[in-house]
């Protein structure tokens, strides 16, 4: 039995039938090709699948799809603009080495965006509080709060 799902991608109408079993990760990767968003734990430990639901970060590995209907959802390819410029966020990711293998970088530079939305003047705490969800096994986290922090001194918000 599939069911039908209305919602926003990246600012893109998106109508699909979709099997109620998937969780959001596999219509995002498999059904829409938006494969930016990584899976690697598959638990919610790792925030290597975050994306933003209406402007909020979430585990996209634990979110079921039929929960996408209505929503706004944003994912690491919705931050480029028109000509496929990157965003000032992702840019200091890519000055400050916060990318080292990339694995992770897409659910970091996610809850970065989400929390410069709600803070965009973080304290070093705020930003390490922030990325408690996010695990990244390459640069020990000193280049991401750096990355951070020069994103939030440029001062672009991204809005979900």
């Amino acid at each position: 039995m599939m069911i039908e799902l209305s919602f926003e991608l990246n600012g893109f109408p998106v109508e699909i039938d979709v099997e109620p079993h998937l969780r959001l990760l596999d219509l995002l990767r498999d059904g829409l090709g938006e494969t930016g968003t990584k899976e690697a734990c598959g638990e919610g430990e790792c925030g290597a699948c975050t994306v933003l639901v209406d402007g909020r970060a979430i585990n996209s590995c634990l979110f079921p799809v039929g929960e996408v209907g209505g929503t706004a959802v944003t994912t690491i390819e919705g931050l480029t603009g028109s000509n496929g410029q990157l965003s000032q966020i992702q840019k200091a990711f890519l000055d400050n080495g916060g990318t080292q293998c990339g694995f992770c970088a897409p659910g970091m530079i996610m809850t970065t965006v989400a929390l410069l939305a709600e803070n965009p003047r973080p304290s070093e705490s705020e930003i390490r509080s922030a990325l408690t969800g996010n695990l990244c096994r390459c640069t020990g986290y000193v280049q991401i709060v750096e990355a951070i922090r020069q994103a939030a001194q440029v001062g672009e918000v991204v809005r979900p």
